[in-house]
């Protein structure tokens, strides 16, 4: 049995998520200004790992795996299009896109390898 303090459902589990989603706002809304320059491509791995984050996040905090999906794939299209029309001086990307797609991919997989590895003990 996992300890509480690691509990699906769990108070810590709902706080990790509150945190990934603040993070998750603070890196995709922040002005181009502040946004540090970096090798081409390594833009793709952060949305990769944010949306990431934020599925095993959602899972742990006990979002059904349909409806976190659905949430994080709309916010995924809603970010690069508001990326792309707000004066934010960032810029949409399809590739992106792609990127937060295939991270929420990873992170809902990685969750069901957990929950197999742990109800298997």
């Amino acid at each position: 049995m996992s300890p509480p303090v690691l509990a699906v459902h769990g108070a810590l589990s709902r706080g990790v998520l509150a945190i990934t989603v603040l993070v998750s706002l603070a890196v995709l809304f922040a002005p181009g200004d502040d946004v540090p320059s970096s090798p081409p491509g390594v833009d793709k791995l952060v949305h990769l790992a944010l949306f990431a984050a934020l599925a095993l996040a959602g899972r742990w905090a006990g979002v059904r795996t349909p409806t976190l999906a659905a949430l994080l794939v709309g916010y995924a299209v809603v970010s690069e299009v508001v990326q792309a029309v707000a004066p934010l001086q960032r810029s949409g990307s399809v590739a992106d896109g792609l990127a937060d797609v295939l991270g929420i991919a990873l992170g809902l997989a990685a969750w069901a390898g957990i929950s197999r590895a742990r109800s298997s003990r």
